[in-house]
């Protein structure tokens, strides 16, 4: 179903749209891998790529608790660079899952989207 395109899947494990992101891949046929932030961390090269592919705002999960959880004066004021920085000291503040295929960059889960990725 992918060709020649390699496909990973990055977010955490435990994570409960990541185990449905998992499982329609896996029911679907598509061969990928897991980067899992807790093991691997994330640089910022990836973060900077995938910001200028879908825009930061995008990337950043506001509605987690880890953002939820921060002072306010970190939440305020967000630039690319700010947010950034964030993603980058508590990856688990990026939404989940970010699938990387080709040069497309998907964020989120919805069986609809990956079914148009991979059809």
């Amino acid at each position: 179903m992918a060709g020649e395109r390699s496909v990973t899947l990055y977010g955490i494990k435990a994570c409960d749209t990541m185990k449905k992101a998992r499982a329609w891949l896996d029911q679907h046929g598509v061969v990928y891998t897991f980067h899992d932030y807790k093991v691997g961390g994330i640089d910022k090269a990836t973060l900077e790529g995938w910001a200028e592919t879908v825009g930061w705002e995008r990337l950043l999960n506001k509605a987690g608790t880890t953002f939820r959880k921060l002072p306010d004066a970190d939440k305020a004021d967000l630039t690319k660079a700010k947010a950034i920085g964030l993603m980058l000291a508590q990856p688990s503040m990026i939404k989940r899952p970010v699938l990387a295929f080709g040069d497309a960059i998907v964020v989120g889960f919805s069986p609809e989207t990956y079914a148009r990725t991979f059809g």
